[in-house]
């Protein structure tokens, strides 16, 4: 058992705590131990790559008593793409400054970042119900960082439909205990595959619980309404941070329908992907159409991360190996380009490096070729065999509005004369920039990047 599985959550406590006692060094303690969590979760990658899933004892209580950790592929991706993310955002909040508007924003980024690493380690659906919670109380600070009307309203709306989804999981969880007796997702598995015809009624109803409060935290419709205003009135660089917010819908979804509802799960069947799929081809057109017309870049970039998450939600409703790679690739781009365009959102002025970097994430983000957005599609596409007739046109319907979508918002952005402001206060071009070198190499790198991701999604769906 390696303590290194419990440094991704463990790093960023301390890190906070440290930053709240000295608060003259929380630049400097932020930096480090954003760093830190990047070189931690990339040694993590690089184990679980040649070993097999590694379970972690708190207290060395055994499951399923005792608070689990688990790591695998899937966790180890989520860990260093949030990581990888988390620089870019900090990159940004430092070169604008953004950090000295309050006192406690390097605190409550470290425990956003404490939130996101427990709900991808953790082995019980309990402990991520708190860390869902931690997220949101993280986010919330996060969110009005800055102050203002418009924000704290669009905050307020944010944490009551949160907190309405969060009385909702406690509901389901205590549903799941009564019947089974149980929350470590690794019994569960075992328990729900093998439940008495009486009680899988009792178990399909809180499935699908759960599936309702991971659809409202991935944005799914009808769920979305928190998300346009929430994402458009933050600060650029927290809005680029919540790229990957709704990612971690998704992530439940995914362990969950493979690990404990699986489709030949005779309690659930394939109840829980009937319903993901309609909602998420809707969300997808919906999302498309919002960014069509949207007034002001937020606005359209909100709306077009609601139809990336229905674009993501539909290869995770097929339940196939090949779909759910699929998914991965495109989980990792639609993270990167969202965040980019986020980033270059704040301030932008019309330079040539700006325009550059705006259309080519535009182009990535719409889906079209050569960058990641086209191959995440593609692979999206093949995989959706089964449903062909319904996910083709939605998907090429979706791209072609999202790209009239980013054409609007170029042209009003760069070929609209404006007056000329002080370069010092425009979008700094490093973080946006790494971020789209990392989808470029996501792009040349697609053949071992699918290989590895292949492998994950046969391991999550239990295929040799």
């Amino acid at each position: 058992m390696s303590h290194l599985i419990i440094a991704p959550v463990l790093l960023p406590a301390i890190i906070a705590a440290l930053i709240l006692l000295l608060p003259r060094l929380q630049r400097l303690l932020s930096v480090i131990g954003t760093a830190g969590l990047a070189a931690v979760s990339v040694q993590l990658l690089v184990t679980t790559s040649h070993r097999a899933p590694e379970t972690y004892l708190l207290g060395n209580w055994p499951a399923p008593f005792g608070i689990v950790l688990q790591l695998d592929r899937l966790a180890a991706l989520m860990l260093v793409l949030t990581a990888g993310l988390a620089c870019a955002v900090l990159w940004h909040v430092v070169a604008t400054r953004l950090d000295n508007r309050t006192r406690h924003f390097h605190a409550l980024f470290q425990f956003q970042l404490m939130g996101l690493s427990g709900a991808y380690l953790t082995g019980d659906l309990f402990n991520l119900f708190v860390f869902f919670e931690v997220l949101l109380i993280a986010s919330y600070g996060l969110m009005v960082h800055g102050g203002g009307a418009a924000r704290l309203q669009a905050g307020l709306r944010y944490v009551a439909v949160n907190l309405a989804g969060s009385s909702l999981f406690l509901v389901a969880l205590a549903l799941i205990y009564a019947v089974t007796g149980t929350l470590n997702m690794a019994d569960l598995a075992v328990k729900v595959a093998d439940l008495p015809p009486g009680d899988q009624a009792l178990i399909r109803t809180a499935a699908v619980l759960l599936m309702l409060v991971f659809a409202l935290k991935g944005a799914l419709v009808p769920l979305h309404l928190w998300l346009p205003g929430t994402y458009a009135q933050a600060p650029a660089a927290v809005a680029a941070l919540f790229a990957v917010l709704t990612k971690v819908g998704a992530y439940a979804v995914l362990r969950t329908t493979t690990l404990i509802f699986p489709t030949d799960t005779p309690a659930t069947g394939t109840l829980l992907m009937d319903i993901l799929l309609p909602a998420a081809l809707i969300t997808l057109l919906l999302g498309a159409l919002g960014a069509l017309g949207a007034a002001g870049l937020p606005r359209v970039l909100a709306f077009a991360a609601i139809a990336s998450m229905g674009t993501l939600f539909t290869a995770i409703a097929q339940a196939t190996p090949q779909a759910t790679s699929a998914a991965l690739y495109y989980l990792i781009h639609s993270t990167l380009s969202g965040a980019a365009l986020f980033l270059l959102s704040d301030r932008l002025q019309p330079r040539t490096g700006s325009a550059i970097l705006f259309f080519a994430t535009a182009l990535a983000v719409a889906g079209l070729p050569p960058l990641s957005g086209f191959l995440g599609k593609l692979m999206i596409l093949q995989a959706s065999t089964a449903q062909a007739g319904l996910i083709w046109p939605v998907i090429l319907i979706g791209s072609f509005l999202m790209l009239l979508a980013f054409a609007r918002q170029g042209s009003n952005l760069f070929w609209t004369p404006v007056p000329d402001t002080d370069p010092e206060h425009a979008t700094p071009l490093g973080p946006p920039a790494l971020l789209l070198a990392a989808m470029v190499a996501l792009t040349v790198g697609a053949g071992p990047v699918t290989d590895w991701l292949s492998v994950t999604a046969r391991s999550l769906h239990g295929a040799p």
